[in-house]
This record gives C-alpha cells, sequence and structure tokens, in this order.
C-alpha cells in the first residue's frame, strides 16, 4: 500500500515519548593498580585507568561505554563530555545515535578532527546504541548484522617487565596455548638503541629495554614454545623508522608471523606502504589513527593489510562500521585493536560479530580488574578460546558498583536534561 506524502511526513516526525529521552549522562574515573609495572614498545604502564560512560534515559534505561584516554588524563577527556557533548545530546531521543553522533562532532571540529574530542565522541556513542538495541529488544551485534554469533580471541600478551627475557616470555605463551588459546600477540620495538625511537622521549625509557637483536629473539623463542600452528602476530607501537622495520619484517617473515602491528609512525603512509609491499608478513594498524578519512587513506594507500580501528577510540561503533565498511569494499579483514577495560572488550566484541570482514577479538591477558571485575555479565573465552554471544538485549551486561567505588580515581561526574 503507498503512503501519500502526508502521512509518511508524520510518520518521520512523530517524535519519542518523553521516558524515552535521553536524562543523563555521567562518567567514572576508575584506575587499577598494578602489582608489578609493564610496558610495550614505548608506553610505562604502572597501572590501568579507563574513563566509563552511563547514559540514562527518562524511563531508567541505562546504556553504557568507553572513552578511551591513552595519552591523556582522565579529566580532559571527561571535561569534553560533559562541557562540549553532553549539552548536544540530553534530551534527545536515544535511538537516532547517527544523527547524534554528528550533532556532537561537528559543531566542535575546530577543536581538531581527531583526538581527545573523538575519544570523548565514543562513550556516549557506545552508550546510545547500547539503549538502542535495549529499546528494539535485540541484542546488540544482532542490531547491527549480525554476521556471527561467536568470535575466536586471542591472547593478547608478551609485554615486557624487568627480568622477562625470551625464556619467560616463551614460557608465557606456552601458557596460553594450555588454555586453548590458537592465536597470540607479542610486543615487540622497545629498543631505544634503533633510529628514531620515540621511546628516548617517554617515561621511563630505560625500563626493560632490549637491542633489536634480543628483541627478535623474544620472538623466535615464542616462535618455538608455541609452534608453527599458533597465529602469532607481533606489535610495535609505532616504535621502528621503516628501515629498522624491514630489518625486523625480513625475519618476521622467516618465523611465519601472522601480522605486524604498528610498525611505523601512524603517519607515516608511504613508509608503511612500502614495508607492505616489501614483506609477506601482513601489516596491520592503526589504532592510534582515529579518524574515519585517516582509515580511508592508509587503505587507499595500501599502507595496511588488516584495518584496526578501536570503538573506544574511533569515533563510537558509528564511525567504527564506516571503517569496517572501507576496509570491506577494499577486500581487507577489520580486526579491531581492544585494550583497556570490559566494556572497550564487550563493545568491541558486539562491532566484531556484527561486521562480515572481522576474524578475531583482542583478549588482553594482562592483571587488570576493570576487566575481570568490571560487568555483571563478564566476558570470558570458552576452553577453545572462543567467545559466544549472548540473547540479551543490548551489550547485554551493566557495571558492577562496588568495582566502580573500589577502583575510582575521582569522583563521579553527571550531567543532567534540564
Amino acid at each position: 500500500m503507498t503512503q501519500n506524502a502526508t502521512t509518511r511526513n508524520a510518520t518521520v516526525q512523530t517524535p519519542t515519548s518523553r521516558e524515552d529521552r535521553i536524562a543523563a549522562i555521567t562518567t567514572y574515573a576508575v584506575d587499577y593498580p598494578l602489582e608489578a609495572p609493564m610496558a610495550d614498545a614505548v608506553h610505562y604502564i604502572p597501572s590501568r585507568a579507563a574513563l566509563l560512560v552511563e547514559v540514562t534515559t527518562e524511563s531508567g534505561r541505562v546504556g553504557i561505554g568507553e572513552s578511551a584516554i591513552y595519552g591523556g588524563s582522565p579529566g580532559t577527556t571527561e571535561t569534553l563530555i560533559h562541557e562540549v557533548l553532553a549539552p548536544r545530546v540530553l534530551g534527545e531521543d536515544p535511538t537516532r545515535p547517527e544523527h547524534l553522533w554528528a550533532r556532537m562532532f561537528w559543531p566542535s571540529h575546530q577543536l581538531g578532527n581527531g583526538g581527545a574530542l573523538v575519544m570523548a565522541l565514543s562513550g556516549i556513542d557506545i552508550a546510545l546504541w547500547d539503549l538502542t538495541a535495549q529499546i528494539a529488544g535485540m541484542p546488540l551485534y544482532r542490531l547491527l548484522g549480525g554476521y556471527r554469533e561467536s568470535v575466536p580471541a586471542y591472547a593478547s600478551a608478551g609485554f615486557y617487565l624487568e627480568g622477562k627475557g625470551s625464556k619467560e616470555v616463551a614460557e608465557e605463551f606456552h601458557g596460553y596455548v594450555d588454555r586453548g588459546f590458537r592465536h597470540g600477540k607479542m610486543k615487540v620495538g622497545r629498543t631505544p638503541a634503533t633510529p628514531l625511537n620515540p621511546l628516548a622521549h617517554m617515561v621511563r625509557p630505560d625500563f626493560a629495554a632490549v637491542p633489536l637483536e634480543e628483541d627478535l629473539e623474544r620472538v623466535r623463542a615464542v616462535r618455538a614454545a608455541v609452534g608453527d600452528d599458533f597465529e602469532l602476530a607481533v606489535d610495535a607501537n609505532n616504535a621502528w623508522d621503516p628501515a629498522t622495520a624491514l630489518r625486523a619484517g625480513r625475519e618476521f617473515d622467516r618465523l611465519g608471523i601472522a601480522w605486524f602491528e604498528e610498525p611505523v609512525l601512524t603517519d607515516d603512509r608511504a613508509g608503511s606502504a612500502a614495508l607492505a609491499a616489501a614483506l609477506d608478513t601482513p601489516v596491520s594498524g592503526y589504532e592510534t589513527e582515529s579518524l574515519v578519512s585517516g582509515f580511508r587513506d592508509l587503505v587507499n594507500a595500501r599502507a595496511v593489510d588488516v584495518v584496526q580501528p578501536d570503538v573506544i577510540w574511533t569515533g563510537g561503533i558509528t564511525a567504527c562500521r564506516r571503517v569496517a565498511a572501507i576496509a570491506h569494499a577494499a577486500g581487507l579483514a577489520c580486526v579491531p585493536h581492544v585494550y583497556s577495560s570490559a566494556a572497550s572488550l564487550v563493545a568491541n566484541l558486539h562491532f566484531i560479530a556484527s561486521i562480515p570482514n572481522s576474524l578475531l577479538l583482542e583478549f588482553d591477558q594482562n592483571p587488570n580488574g576493570l576487566r575481570t571485575e568490571l560487568l555483571t555479565r563478564p566476558v570470558e573465552p570458552d576452553e577453545h578460546a572462543v567467545v559466544h554471544l549472548g540473547d540479551a538485549p543490548g551489550l547485554g551486561t551493566g557495571f558492577e558498583r562496588e568495582t566502580l567505588r573500589r577502583y575510582a580515581s575521582a569522583e563521579p561526574r553527571t550531567s543532567e536534561a534540564r
């Protein structure tokens, strides 16, 4: 039956009832102290900090999310959420995340197209999608497309610690094999003597640093420990210049490495593209690119073989869907970066399960109470390292209030509709 124009317009313009409007946005700055500090290629990590987000409707529904705070303080991102973004969405219909994404992003694009603004926006966007799926009565991954109902996890590990050499990291990865993992990733690049390594300018550059040859020996030891059937990736966190990355990459070719993540600086498109063309090992990245247009440029330059956005960092689920579509059109896999709290884990899980060109869920193996204690329904892999999604609406979980209190680094902050 054909609707006339008047009827169609009336249908489109019917407002959501007041009880379904966004009533409040609350943020929680939390920090889990580590018993022993650790490091990746360039970052010294004494604790695991996060900024969690809740969006509450007038009917009492609560959507959860997380805003990345890498490279900054929770307070900076929290201020952007409450003083810049929240006023644009409070009182609005939460089931229009694409519309609200534009309302948050475009009026503030002069603050900077990426970085902290997009990180702040990400947490709200994730919570809006959670609410949208709850209101629809569907798990979020199904609302977004529902491509798969389970996702294999890979053990994200092999960080640097004082006294942790090749033998210790090899034993660590052998343990993941025993637990059912068939995929994993280890850190490389904490090599201060290599040219232009930004480690020299970071906190504690001396911590657990190694020569390049010793770093490569760590990878050889892990490969020997896990065997050739284990899919082993490496992550350099932007530490190397193209020449060093090429030298290391040739050894990774010999070792059958699954992918070489963030080998060079994110904005060195030409260097990454040359490396991708020279190596058999796929080049992956770059989570440190926070714009959809940046991922478009990486793909167009053939600077990556595997595309790695992050829903808490790249503009939420709204923006990551666009990145995944760009990757799919180019015939590339989209395997998101996942490294923070359980809010990041569950949100990326639902995104991954919704799209056809994803493969794996990054599952951090380092100690972190914000991963193991945060959610009312935790995310855990089974004995085969596969994570199964359930039927609960939305993300299917919420925040444990005691965990929020236990690891709070500041008082929660709330913005409310007037």
